[in-house]
């Protein structure tokens, strides 16, 4: 069995993705930030270098999409653009295979339909635009790697659009949730799967994209959460 290492332990995939190894009985060593913070060269370079694991699931990542705008552009970049350098780099070193999550926000927004794989690139905010900054480190340094492109994840664990729906409705009566952005909620347990699978099946390296079935807005979206919820919902505009 090969030796497998998780970044972003405690995070929402990485969370699910050790449930789905110990459910299968697989063994793995999983860090969090404080554990490994992926922005220091050192410390990732030291972490695997002593552990040599053969596969590397990359889940680390800053995802406060809103907040990468100003407040914490800098550590956007740090973590999403350097962070994934350092540990592509490390990777490497060692001769392991890298599995590196990205996201729909590579892309503008502008296509009417879906977004193929080798479609152009053309991030719009400051989080898209380091995560792409990610997988061209990732494609430059790495001979072995997996960059799967993902969208509007949520899960069981830790903070995703789900919760924070639940969470306010519990003190507002009405909520008004945007219905011109379009996309595929993914299941966190879905994207676990595929990681894995991809890795054991040795399907071919290079860059996928993956989302469960059905597309919705983030307003179509938030009235099935909160269908049971005694809270009235209602469309806006993004502007």
């Amino acid at each position: 069995m090969a030796k497998i290492l998780i970044t972003g332990a405690n995070g929402q995939l990485g969370t699910e993705l050790r449930k789905l190894l110990d459910e299968r009985g697989i063994e793995y060593d999983a860090f969090d930030s404080k554990q490994m913070d992926i922005i220091d060269k050192a410390v990732v370079d030291e972490k695997i270098t002593t552990l040599k694991p053969e596969v590397i699931y990359h889940c680390a990542a800053y995802t406060a999409v809103d907040k990468a705008e100003d407040e914490a552009k800098d550590l956007n970049w740090q973590v999403n653009e350097t962070g994934t350098r350092n540990v592509a780099e490390a990777a490497q070193k060692v001769g392991a295979k890298l599995v590196y999550i990205s996201t729909d926000y590579v892309f503008d927004g502008t296509n009417a339909g879906e977004y193929a794989v080798d479609a152009p690139t053309n991030p719009k905010n400051e989080y898209g635009k380091a995560k792409l900054a990610g997988e061209e480190a990732v494609k430059e340094i790495m001979d072995q790697y997996y960059i799967i492109r993902t969208s509007w994840v949520f899960g069981e664990y830790g903070k995703n659009f789900v919760y924070t729906m639940l969470r306010l409705a519990k003190t507002h009566d009405h909520l008004m949730v945007v219905n011109d952005q379009v996309g595929r909620p993914t299941w966190t347990r879905t994207l676990a799967e595929f990681m894995v699978y991809a890795v054991n099946h040795q399907v071919p390296y290079g860059t996928y994209q993956l989302s469960n079935d059905d597309a919705c807005t983030w307003y179509e979206f938030a009235r099935e959460i909160l269908k049971d919820q005694d809270v009235e919902v209602s469309p806006v505009t993004s502007a």
